[in-house]
């Protein structure tokens, strides 16, 4: 490996509407290195791939490549330096034959017409680089996702790339899948190449590469060897926790966990390329968190849960009764309710008035024929804005001009006026200042108390530490465990077990 840099950042700060997305921030790449890019939700990953090639400026900072000074203007200008970036969502044509997307944009021939039989000769060329036999005639779309990102990072490899950029290349993949793109991606390491690997996957990170970046709240934590790293230091290095022995919690939980029968039974849940089979109950006045690293799965098995994505295997029971969750009108029916991670995408409807996003819920529950009158409504919302003690002028008001606590706190109304048994929260507090996130949790110690069964999804250790009585830890796509309430309910305890030292 060259001790010369082939890609050195120094210094970049990029501010989006003075939000700083990164500050300050070092990443140096050297030829034949696969070199890992770490961190967690917000950390800066995709806006600083986004700066080295060329879809964002920096504000401040400098990009050489191989000792030249680079300031791309667009993608193309990156590729012209050498940069290739391969997605996790194959930015290809599926529609077009495998040889098509290869040359896509550089197809031999004159005077407007193509040279096919140049252009399969050139794409075959390209495949076998990369020992991958494919007839490329076929179309692009009628290949599996792996095979698809093999032929991306074949017509990268055709760009001339020197640096190649994997931008969650395994999410899709299977393991055999993965272990194949490792195998190329120590090939390629061998030709001199650097490789810039983005993944939340620890146990690929330290099976394929050579150093690791750690990013955080966009700023550089460090740079590492990958065999100088434990994992239980990456993990901790990516929260900005101190892994440290703890006698005992200080912050006991809101309630034990529940002895009861459960409310929902999940046994072998499953979905291709999302999550591995995983089992585990739910019962009533419990809330039981469920954590993880960015990309553990926990969004994954929360979507299976409430009809949102297909499971392709295992059961579901409520109340000891198999039930079949095709759509999340089936889990709504059930009493189930889910307030989404993305809050402004999937959650409020800006336009709409509080009032119009706190009745959508139960309006769509009780059907087109049963409308809520004017007064059901505004009774409701009268109800909620109070119980939630939620800041707004009136119900009239758009949700969009409310705080993002506040926001949530409406979310939450939403699905309450639907009388669930079970309310899933997928980070809750996300985005939200301490005060709003001191406020929802007291919501979901309340909700506990009224009987309901909450599932809480938080990246925030401490928060499920403080609002938990029992939780499940996802890991890989796997759940790595379940830690019981108790005095082993501790932050160090779930760091340990979301790392793999448990």
């Amino acid at each position: 490996m060259s001790d010369t840099p082939l890609l050195q950042l120094r210094g970049i700060t990029k501010r989006f509407r003075g939000v700083t997305a990164l500050s300050g921030v070092d990443f140096t790449v050297r030829a034949g290195e696969i070199h890992a890019l770490m961190g967690e939700n917000g950390a800066g990953k995709s806006t600083l791939i986004k700066v080295l090639t060329g879809v964002h400026a920096p504000d401040e900072g400098t990009i050489a490549l191989a000792g030249r000074r680079l300031a791309p203007a667009s993608p193309k200008d990156a590729e012209a330096a050498g940069i290739s970036t391969v997605y996790q969502e194959v930015n290809l044509i599926p529609s077009l034959s495998v040889a098509e997307n290869i040359g896509l944009g550089r197809q031999p021939g004159r005077f407007g017409f193509i040279h096919w039989r140049a252009l399969r000769r050139h794409a075959r060329a390209a495949l076998a680089r990369l020992e991958i036999e494919c007839d490329v005639d076929v179309e692009l779309g009628s290949l599996s996702v792996a095979l698809q990102q093999m032929v991306a990072i074949a017509r990268a490899l055709d760009l001339q790339a020197r640096l190649l950029v994997l931008d969650e290349p395994t999410a899709s993949l299977d393991d055999k899948e993965v272990a194949e793109l490792f195998a190329i991606m120590r090939q390629l390491r061998t030709q001199g190449l650097g490789i810039v690997f983005v993944t939340h996957f620890l146990d690929q990170v330290y099976a394929v590469s050579d150093r690791i970046t750690v990013l955080r709240n966009g700023q550089l934590v460090g740079d590492y060897a990958a065999t100088a790293l434990p994992q239980l230091q990456l993990v901790s290095a990516m929260l900005g926790h101190e892994v440290k022995d703890e006698a005992g919690r200080t912050d006991a939980p809101a309630a034990a966990a529940a002895t009861g029968a459960p409310l929902l039974d999940a046994s072998g849940l499953a979905r291709r390329g999302a999550v591995q089979p995983v089992s585990f109950s739910l019962h009533r006045g419990e809330v039981t968190g469920l954590a993880g690293l960015l990309g553990s799965g926990r969004t994954e098995t929360a979507r299976l849960l409430f009809g949102i994505d297909a499971p392709d295997a295992g059961t579901l029971r409520r109340d000891g009764a198999p039930v079949r969750i095709a759509s999340p009108r089936d889990a709504v029916r059930l009493g189930f309710a889910f307030c989404s991670e993305d809050r402004k995408t999937e959650g409020i409807l800006p336009n709409l008035s509080v009032r119009e996003n706190l009745i959508v819920a139960l309006q769509a529950k009780q059907g087109l024929w049963r409308t809520l009158s004017r007064a059901e409504q505004e009774k409701l919302c009268a109800h909620y804005i109070a119980a939630l003690r939620i800041k707004t002028a009136d119900a009239e008001t758009p949700i969009r001009n409310l705080s993002g606590g506040n926001q949530q706190k409406v979310l939450l109304a939403r699905w309450l006026a639907t009388r669930p048994e079970l309310i899933i929260l997928d980070e809750p507090t996300r985005g939200i200042d301490v005060g709003a996130k001191a406020e929802i949790e007291a919501l979901v110690e309340q909700l506990r108390a009224q009987g309901l069964s909450v599932l809480l999804i938080s990246s925030e250790i401490e928060s499920i530490v403080r609002t938990c009585g029992r939780v499940l830890v996802m890991r890989e796509r796997r759940l790595a465990g379940e830690v019981p309430a108790g005095a082993d309910l501790t932050t160090a305890r779930l760091m340990r077990v979301m790392s793999g030292h448990e």
